[in-house]
């Protein structure tokens, strides 16, 4: 019941049988009303591609195949087309196409959100058209608490893109667990010897963020590691002339501005400093070589966003799922040269 090591798709078996895969669903969903005719040759056909793959409909297909338009709306509070987002959100759009694909349900960008100039948009306006669609995905590295509290007052069925605190009530998401994947990234530098660790980044503005600070703050606390965090607006130069011999960065691209303003100083990466991602790029950034640290699951987190977004439909609830980020070996951590000294003071 695969294709090519993958699980078969109602897309696969309408190929087998020449047929759309509508009138696959159709089938499946045992629909045969005055609305829908579907000749008798063409549903034993699909049948007999049934009965021969062994093919079994996806649960989810089926909890969206009555009583529901069929559209999945997903809400943006960024745009995920501009090339200043580096493509950070394709992935995410990928999974949750095919996904939608596989259940049989069309996808509904909601793109007129208006705000003021400068302000973020906001799911819910004059015009808003939300309850268009069945239910949404919610993608944004941060979201509006308000926002959530109304979908959740108003009942709105909604899975949101990324862990979300309590918005007056728990909130279904589907995220990455950043917190053991950094954690486990301090530990892979301790073991080769560094004991003074730095974290580049805000730590604060979304949960991601604090989630990733607090995944190093632990590793700290574990391994007995000297640990200090260096917020975006301290000079890259201070960072470096601060004693860490290991940096753990919450943004892509300032790993890249790093290694470069080590470069300038005659410091040799990974050699006299590691430094090791916390995630994707979300700003425009020449690649030049293969950072330590881990990928964040972002395909197989919009995919999991649909399927849990027709499990909220068919039996309400609160699902919250936190999927494993993947260590990624690169070529930015190598053992301590110098495993002496503590923090410069002063």
């Amino acid at each position: 019941m695969t294709t090519q090591g993958r699980r078969l798709t109602q897309q696969d078996i309408a190929r087998m049988a020449g047929v759309s895969q509508t009138t696959v669903s159709l089938v499946l969903n045992k629909r045969g009303d005055a609305d829908v005719r579907i000749a008798p040759e063409t549903r034993e056909r699909v049948l007999q591609v049934i009965r021969e793959t062994g093919y079994v409909a996806d649960p989810a297909a089926r909890r969206l195949a009555y009583g529901r338009n069929r559209i999945l709306g997903v809400f943006t509070y960024e745009a995920v087309f501009p090339a200043e987002s580096a493509d950070f959100y394709h992935p995410f759009l990928v999974g949750i196409e095919e996904c939608a694909q596989e259940i049989g349900c069309d996808l509904l960008l909601f793109t007129s959100a208006k705000a003021a100039s400068g302000a973020r948009r906001r799911i819910f306006n004059e015009e808003s058209r939300v309850r268009l669609a069945d239910g949404c995905v919610l993608l944004g590295r941060t979201v509006d608490r308000e926002d959530l509290a109304r979908l959740l007052a108003e009942g709105i069925p909604f899975v949101s893109v990324g862990r979300r605190d309590d918005a007056g009530g728990p909130v279904p998401y589907v995220g990455a667990d950043y917190p053991p994947a950094v954690l486990g990234l301090v530990e892979r530098a301790v073991a080769l010897g560094h004991r003074r660790l730095g974290y580049v980044g805000a730590g604060t503005g979304g949960e991601s963020m604090a989630d990733r600070l607090r995944g190093f703050h632990e590793g700290v606390a574990a391994t007995g590691a000297d640990g200090r965090h260096f917020t975006p607006d301290v000079p890259l130069g201070d960072v470096i002339a601060s004693g860490v011999t290991a940096v753990f960065v919450e943004e892509y691209a300032d790993c890249v501005a790093i290694a470069a303003a080590a470069a300038e100083r005659g410091v040799e990466v990974p050699h006299d400093l590691s430094i090791l991602t916390l995630g994707a790029f979300t700003r425009p950034v020449q690649i030049d070589r293969d950072f330590t640290g881990f990928r964040i699951p972002r395909r197989e987190m919009g995919r999991r966003a649909v399927q849990l977004l027709a499990e909220v439909l068919e039996t309400g609830g609160t699902p919250q799922e936190l999927l494993p980020c993947e260590l990624v070996d690169g070529t930015t951590l190598a053992p301590n040269r110098n495993l002496t000294g503590d923090f410069p003071r002063g």
